[in-house]
């Protein structure tokens, strides 16, 4: 999107709802650019020859359109309604709703803190630009609890954002990090380590659609990441894979502590 909230580029994808179906062409207005006003040339709302406009379209209807060329004053655009194809129409589309349903998540957390209108609207602006989206923000919260705290947020409200990420957004993985402090005074000692975090990351699997990721950091401090389709699965693979390590070092006759970051 333009970094100029009230004009978008030319070939971005936008969000409209048809305003006026006439015989020549729609006129639609722009769900994320209030009071701008484009308009879909009849030969730009599907591919072959169109009999009936309305045959495509409808009053009230929203659609995701191409910007072909914009006014020089900016008052309007002229959009393309065959230029998007049904993957990108759907994927825009769901990207608009995941953005309005953070919205209103932004605003259950600012009335349970307390924030005025302003207040909310300048952490929104914050972690959009942070993010990149807002739903993003909250995507991230929800796959990484810590993802907030560490894009430099600070504050008592982010306890409260994370819990309703964690409820509401559905996440493609969650991320657990944690620390391991390992240690063995033996001959072959570095290669228990090894093995031992080896036999952490062969938790693997892509079926289950997990992984384990151990690193080091100067012994005898490593880290580990672990992702998961959820937090459930997420906390019990910890629990497995810092139990596995700690086995495998104390067999050795070595030591081993975990904390979860």
């Amino acid at each position: 999107m333009s970094e100029q909230v009230n004009s978008p580029e030319e070939g971005e994808l936008v969000v409209v709802t048809v305003k006026n179906v006439k015989q020549n062409g729609v006129y639609v207005d722009f769900d994320e650019y209030p009071g701008l006003e484009g308009f879909i040339f009849i030969g730009e709302i599907a591919s072959g020859w169109v009999k009936n406009i309305r045959t495509f379209v409808r009053d009230g209807q929203r659609l995701i359109c191409k910007v072909m060329r914009t006014k020089k004053d900016g008052s309007s655009l002229e959009l393309s309604l065959k230029s998007v194809s049904e993957e990108r129409r759907r994927d825009r589309l769901q990207e608009w709703k995941n953005e309005q349903r953070s919205i209103q998540l932004l605003k259950v957390l600012g009335e349970k803190i307390g924030w005025n209108e302003s207040e909310r609207d300048s952490i929104g602006e914050d972690l959009t630009s942070a993010f990149g989206t807002l739903y993003a923000s909250f995507e991230e919260a929800a796959m990484n609890e810590s993802a907030i705290i560490d894009a430099g947020f600070e504050g008592d409200w982010i306890k409260e954002f994370v819990e309703i990420a964690i409820e509401n957004i559905i996440p493609p993985f969650v991320e657990i990090k944690g620390s391991l402090n390992l240690s063995i005074n033996i001959e072959n000692g570095v290669q228990v380590i090894k093995e031992a975090l080896q036999a952490a990351e062969d938790f693997t699997s892509e079926k289950d659609e997990i992984s384990v990721m151990c690193f080091y950091d100067g012994a005898p401090e490593y880290r580990i990441v672990l992702k998961a389709p959820d937090f459930k699965t997420a906390e019990d693979l910890w629990v497995e894979v810092s139990e596995t390590i700690v086995e495998k070092m104390e067999e050795s006759g070595g030591q081993a502590t975990s904390f979860r970051d």
